[in-house]
């Protein structure tokens, strides 16, 4: 087998293993669960801790490394990250808890292995719409085993249906965006992990937002570019930056649309 064969074989693998767990962790709470919330202010859940714990059990039998995760705390996921070249393995136990939390079918668990601090497979996966969305580097991305994209983007920035989070972005930029869209319509669904994966798809053609952990691109970042899409840090530098980088990024469904909507963010900001 190809080295492209033997990293989709795995993902297809994973993609059952997370399939597995997100019904028997996630779907059981989901409607049902109590919020918590972490020092920084940021949510959880059981579900959350569950679905990591049991991702943090089962992976490294899929693929040797340790694992990395969301709701682990700073310290230990500096260490992971400095002793992972080899084998890491990146996960979201759950992406969109306040989803999640106030019944909004938009969440995913996001895994992804990283050699070399670079995504080799990884999967995306919905539970409530049954959505799989993974990849393998040389191999394709796939939604339920078709091929991505699923429609062909559109080729002028103006045409485009853009993914973009205000929260995140600067005031100048949002007032820009806002008074001034360069795109055709904008939406936010409040999962990164899946906002990439609809880039990567053909439902949204461009995308930005301001403020990205490691586990919420991972997966994402390598199911667009194994669909043909483009990406990079807002400044121009790489996403795989380590686990305390907080990133802007820009994404595009496909290397034109992305250099004009790059161009226009880059004027603006």
């Amino acid at each position: 087998m190809t080295t492209g064969a033997v990293r989709l074989a795995r993902a297809r693998a994973l993609e059952s293993l997370v399939r597995d767990i997100a019904r028997e962790e996630i779907l059981p709470r989901y409607l049902k669960t109590a919020r918590n919330r972490k020092s920084d202010g940021s949510l959880f859940t059981e579900a959350d801790v569950e679905s990591q714990r049991r991702l943090a059990e089962t992976l490294p039998g899929l693929a040797p490394g340790a694992v990395l995760g969301e709701e682990m705390d700073a310290n230990s996921q500096a260490r992971l990250w400095q002793e992972g070249r080899r084998g890491l393995w990146c996960i979201d136990p759950i992406d969109g808890t306040t989803n999640f939390l106030n019944g909004i079918p938009f969440f995913a668990v996001s895994v992804a292995y990283l050699v070399d601090y670079e995504p080799r497979f990884g999967v995306v996966y919905n539970p409530v719409t049954d959505e799989s969305f993974y990849a393998a580097k040389g191999a394709g991305a796939f939604l339920n085993g078709a091929a991505l994209p699923l429609r062909p983007p559109a080729e002028k920035l103006h045409d485009a249906v853009a993914g973009v989070d205000f929260k995140r972005i600067s005031h100048h930029l949002g007032d820009e965006l806002a008074v001034r869209p360069p795109y055709y319509s904008q939406r936010n669904f409040g999962s990164s992990a899946l906002e990439w994966c609809f880039v990567a798809a053909g439902r949204l053609d461009v995308y930005v937002h301001g403020g990205q952990m490691l586990w919420d691109y991972a997966a994402g970042m390598l199911i667009l570019a194994e669909a043909g899409g483009q990406a990079t840090a807002i400044d121009g530098g790489t996403l795989a930056a380590g686990p305390a980088v907080k990133r802007g990024v820009i994404a595009a469904s496909c290397p034109g649309l992305f250099n004009q909507w790059r161009d226009w963010l880059k004027a603006r900001s």
